[in-house]
């Protein structure tokens, strides 16, 4: 089996843009930039401001893309070019893409009409069904298409190898890497393009999370201390993308390997008492973890925040864990992505030898990937 390194790391969020922005914040210890006004209740951390012209240099393309398609576009040019790879077209075309995205945005002027037309309507479902078959843009089904992310990353930056597009919150973003690291290694592919990005400014994406009893309604406190004052979310905006290749492939462009993938665990319990525990425990004896840092996504939920802390324990008792929420907010499909460049840039910077990210969904899905130096 080949290596599998990281070359390359674009990051977006609350904190800035950028690798050094991030580890700047992250060893500090600052409390996140917070937008409490908004969306009250719920706090968000908002998205830094960008110049997406820098990234997106077409304003027609810029124009017909949702934020999320924005923020994921900008993220992946950013990696890009961390790779050495923004000016190569050739590498570009033999490139493979990965996305992990949700469902997209939803049309919030077209809800409202077809909301208020429906009071009056003398057949509701015959009403219904004329307003989405002539109100609708051809692009949307009341939300933008999981797949433009792709398509968009393919046409601004000229990526043309095969694309995929996962969807399933934080286990999408997991299983992303996970195929990635899982082609290279056995020789099918040499290089992909992977990540997500996710916009939390949101009114629908806020009322799906507050239905479920997930959102945290008070000014930010860490994840790990959520649970015992009755847990939530704090979402946040953001676009995470990594460029993953082989060792050897990566050797022979000079380019200078960040961190080695070295496993994935991606697994789906059935969330009865204890089982995210024993996913995470199993998932570091599977890898073979022995982390001197952990980098964690989890979400502040009571209950698998909890089973999280009490696993992370007994994995890697002497580890320093740092909660990528408490960073730049839960950005959902780009948690997990986030996650890994954190690990990575830190085992870059020579401040941990392995890393361990675990990846626990706010309802489904636990997943861990293991990094170490490069060989």
């Amino acid at each position: 089996m080949r290596e599998v390194v990281v070359t390359g790391i674009g990051l977006v969020s609350s904190v800035g843009e950028g690798v050094e922005a991030h580890m700047a914040a992250l060893t500090s210890g600052a409390t996140p930039r917070t937008d409490l006004e908004s969306f009250a209740p719920y706090p968000v951390h908002s998205i830094a401001g960008l110049n997406y012209d820098t990234q997106i240099a077409k304003k027609s393309d810029q124009r017909q893309m949702e934020p999320w398609q924005k923020l994921g576009c900008y993220s992946a040019g950013l990696a890009l070019e961390a790779a050495q790879a923004k000016e190569d077209a050739a590498l570009k075309s033999a490139m493979h893409l990965v996305v992990a995205a949700g469902g997209g945005e939803r049309d919030y002027a077209v809800d409202g009409q077809i909301l208020t037309g429906l009071r009056n309507a003398e057949n509701s479902g015959v009403y219904l069904n004329e307003r989405l078959m002539s109100d609708l843009r051809p692009t949307l089904f009341l939300a933008q298409l999981s797949n433009l992310l792709a398509g968009n990353i393919s046409i601004v930056h000229g990526v043309t190898g095969a694309s995929r597009t996962f969807m399933g919150e934080e286990s999408s973003g997991v299983d992303a890497i996970r195929v990635a690291q899982a082609r290279i290694a056995s020789g099918q592919n040499d290089i992909f393009l992977v990540g997500g990005s996710y916009n939390a400014e949101r009114p629908d994406a806020l009322l799906i999370y507050e239905m479920g009893g997930f959102l945290w309604k008070k000014p930010f406190t860490s994840v790990w201390d959520r649970p015992a004052q009755g847990g939530g979310m704090i979402l946040g905006s953001g676009g995470c993308f990594l460029v993953l290749e082989s060792r050897e492939h990566a050797d022979k462009r000079g380019v200078k390997p960040l961190a080695a993938i070295t496993g994935i665990s991606s697994e789906r319990s059935r969330r009865e008492p204890g089982s995210v525990a024993k996913a995470l425990r199993e998932a570091a004896v599977q890898l073979g973890a022995k982390p001197d840092v952990i980098i964690s996504g989890a979400t502040g939920v009571k209950g698998t925040t909890d089973e999280e802390q009490s696993a992370l324990r007994d994995i890697a008792s002497g580890a320093k864990v740092h909660a990528t929420a408490d960073l730049l907010g839960h950005t959902v499909e780009a948690q997990a992505p986030s996650s890994v460049a954190l690990a990575a840039a830190l085992i870059a910077k020579g401040d941990a030898g392995e890393a361990l990210v675990t990846s626990v969904g706010h309802w489904r899905g636990e997943g861990a990937i293991r990094l170490t130096k490069a060989s």
